[in-house]
């Protein structure tokens, strides 16, 4: 293997987030290579790490964020499987199961 393909393998092992677990991480990695910009500027790199987490917040913590914002990143994660994602409910869902 050539020094060029070993920093392309290691590559996006350098944007792992301390704390993030291996299934996690698998998930999000896969989204980063799907949408890794071809010329790597660093300000677009910097922003697909944000989307990435945004992702991964709301796939796996249920965390929520403005329509826009989540239609992009769920477009832009289109066709990456996850086994064994938590479901979450809203709380406007428990709202109209308590209004029955």
């Amino acid at each position: 293997m050539g020094e060029a393909e070993d920093s392309e393998a290691e590559f996006p092992e350098q944007l792992r987030s301390y704390a993030e677990n291996e299934k996690h991480w698998q998930a999000r990695r896969e989204f980063i290579l799907r949408n890794l910009p071809p010329d790597r500027a660093e300000g677009r790199i910097d922003q697909l790490l944000s989307l990435s987490m945004v992702w991964a917040n709301h796939l796996f913590l249920g965390c929520s964020y403005s329509k826009d914002l989540l239609d992009k990143v769920i477009e832009m994660a289109e066709g990456i499987e996850v086994e064994d994602a938590p479901q979450f409910t809203t709380r406007d869902e428990i709202m109209k199961k308590h209004q029955h």
